[in-house]
């Protein structure tokens, strides 16, 4: 070591950028006896790169493991990510000048000819140094949970939510994501178990997800990846569905072949497109979006796409008619799902969501569930049949009349009750006596936004 440096070293002891909570072999210590650290200094370079905050705890001792059996390795990194991030708040702040309650620098030149900066860390807990240490970040500063808060309307409503959804840049499901999270991060999945799986995994903090549509009906995929994924149902979302026929521009009616989109979107038009006299053949794609963005990208002049409006603005298309689904009252209903479930109140309508298998034994099993909630004037707004996918089949032994083969199913039902009402607590334990598996899927805010039916309806534009 040169002589400069080991002159820092014993001249500078209270100069110290460490945290002063003790190591984790030093715990059972009493308060006062504090171990003492080695300086640490720190290098400014010149130029503006952010400079990387590393924990610099060294103990006295080499043979010393900084790591009890007492305290993991994640938590210690932990408190020191914590006490890092504090720390250099400190040591950039413009006030740090030495006076009271702000960190206090010097800078000195060593014999490398390199310019060194020393920080000490501000008195916190009063003016006794000996006893300083540095406060933690405070918990209402960290990223909050998803709640009940995030339903309501807000100035930055859902302005730090990445949120999943399946399709492209103009899908509807794009438009519903935008209006459940208003300013959110739209992340664009493929497929829908891949928006469940962004949300397990964590790159995203929520899905919006399609699950019925007022004219194509249930759509069955979500339903059985409800039952396969472990998220929560925290809010819905209905949206109404406004189709238009794209193609790209200069191109006329009359050159269509085909008519590509999503199944349920071409099932939604299947009226409007034969009174239009197209002579088109139907195409499934994976989504309304993706269909426009594929027209586009190909150049293909003799097929046309049905989504929306957007779409076109995004892609470059034409809109040969405006407001092709059969029925103005096309609504699409989307679920919001989370890792966590919220709290559920009394004080707005709520709905709950269940999927329950009968018995083997039990006879009128569906009967007896829905009398649970009719003798409790609970309204159900939804019930829909899935196969059993590890059981499609029950076998029935009968000497009279043989064997029979009955078709397993799991029911899934939407009621209007929140789960902290007691007439809903009371008819699920009723349910769940007549059934051999019972899930509460969730329990969330009913999506009560008025909305107008279009009154553009079957009419074309000028192509």
């Amino acid at each position: 070591m040169s002589p400069m440096a080991a002159a820092m070293l014993s001249s500078a002891p209270k100069h110290v950028f460490s945290p002063t909570i003790p190591p984790p072999d030093h715990q059972a210590a009493p308060p006062t006896a504090i171990p003492k650290h080695r300086p640490a200094i720190r290098r400014v370079f010149s130029t503006a790169l952010r400079p990387t905050v590393r924990s610099i705890y060294l103990p006295d001792s080499s043979s010393a493991s900084p790591f009890h059996d007492a305290v993991g390795r994640s938590d210690w990194q932990t408190n020191f990510a914590i006490l890092a991030s504090k720390a250099s708040s400190y040591s950039s702040s413009p006030s740090s000048s030495g006076k009271d309650g702000a960190a206090s620098s010097e800078s000195t030149n060593g014999n490398d000819g390199n310019q060194y900066h020393l920080v000490s860390p501000p008195p916190v807990n009063g003016p006794n140094q000996s006893s300083a240490t540095l406060d933690l970040v405070p918990v209402t500063n960290l990223p909050r949970p998803l709640s009940i808060a995030y339903l309501s309307p807000a100035p930055k409503h859902g302005s730090r939510l990445r949120v999943a959804y399946q399709g492209v840049p103009g899908a509807y499901s794009e438009a519903a994501a935008g209006k459940a999270y208003p300013n959110c991060e739209a992340i664009p999945c493929d497929q829908f178990e891949v928006a469940f799986q962004a949300v397990e995994l964590w790159i995203a903090d929520s899905a919006v997800l399609p699950v019925e549509n007022s004219l194509g009906g249930s759509i069955h995929r979500n339903y059985d990846l409800l039952l396969r994924h472990r998220l929560h149902i925290v809010g819905e979302v209905q949206l109404p569905v406004h189709h238009c026929l794209l193609a790209l521009p200069g191109v006329r009616k009359e050159q269509l072949t085909r008519v590509i989109s999503h199944p349920q979107a071409l099932s939604q038009c299947e009226l409007t497109l034969t009174e239009m006299g197209l002579s088109v053949v139907r195409e499934a794609f994976d989504d309304t979006a993706g269909a426009a963005e594929y027209v586009a990208n190909n150049g293909l002049r003799d097929t046309a796409a049905i989504a929306s409006a957007r779409a076109a603005e995004l892609y470059g298309m034409q809109v040969l008619a405006d407001g092709i689904q059969d029925d103005s009252g096309n609504v699409t209903r989307f679920v919001m799902l989370a890792r966590d479930p919220i709290i559920p109140r009394t004080d707005r309508p709520f709905k709950t969501s269940i999927v329950f298998a009968h018995d083997r034994e039990g006879t009128s099993v569906l009967f007896k569930v829905l009398s649970a909630f009719a003798f409790r004037d609970i309204n159900l707004t939804k019930i829909e049949s899935r196969p059993h996918r590890h059981q499609p089949l029950r076998l029935v032994d009968d000497a009279n009349v043989g064997t029979a083969k009955h078709f397993e199913y799991m029911f899934y039902i939407d009621f209007e009750a929140s789960m902290a009402e007691t007439r809903a607590q009371n008819a699920l334990a009723e349910v769940q006596e007549y059934t051999s598996f019972l899930r509460v899927l969730g329990s969330y805010p009913m999506d009560m936004t008025p909305w107008a039916a279009s009154s553009t309806t079957n009419s074309s534009a000028s192509s």
